[in-house]
């Protein structure tokens, strides 16, 4: 079985966020493959269906990013399941997707905890937010909610993403990462 965890922080004032993208990929792909998300325990929304044939679990860890770890320990799976985790990139610009097949946090602390928490052995599907204007904290640039007009560029951003995840799924990470791994679009922010 496929394990897809998208990381975001829980609550509605985080909902319209760039850190969010995770979740938001996760919510597509719930969407497009009519698969309902439903509270776990206090640590995890999930799902349980198929993508193309293929059994997978969807999953949203319902504590802060930085505790994405912790979350996801306690998610149901066994040991032969293949894992993807999506999350936002400050260092990738936006509109673009990476999927790699493993590597570090790079600095990200949601990915740092479920290094800690579960181990190294899972794919990940990068989305750029870009980093934000000189002067700026980093901090609030991906906590704020965006604007109308930002927030259906980062829309098309996530369909892109769960595009990339679905290959993963369907046809394994190598092939994703040849569609995928490429540049979209200058940094426009």
């Amino acid at each position: 079985m496929w394990v897809i965890v998208g990381l975001g922080n829980p609550g509605a004032e985080y909902a319209q966020t760039r850190h969010n993208v995770g979740f938001m990929v996760v919510e597509a792909i719930a969407r497009r493959w009519s698969i309902a998300l439903e509270r776990c325990d206090a640590a995890l929304r999930i799902g349980r269906g198929a993508i193309a044939g293929h059994p997978v679990l969807l999953a949203e860890p319902q504590m802060y990013m930085n505790c994405s770890g912790e979350a996801l320990s306690q998610c149901p799976r066994d040991a032969d399941d293949e894992v993807v985790v999506v999350y936002d990139d400050l260092d990738l610009p936006s509109g673009n997707v990476r999927v790699r097949r493993s590597g570090r946090s790079a600095g990200h602390r949601g990915v740092a905890s479920i290094l800690a928490h579960v181990g190294e052995e899972f794919a990940r599907v990068r989305v750029g937010i870009g980093r934000p204007p000189e002067g700026h904290d980093p901090a609030d640039y991906v906590l704020t909610p965006l604007p109308a007009a930002q927030l259906v560029a980062l829309r098309n951003d996530v369909e892109r993403a769960s595009d990339a995840v679905e290959c993963v799924v369907k046809e394994g990470t190598q092939a994703a990462m040849n569609r995928f791994n490429i540049r979209v679009r200058p940094d426009t922010e």
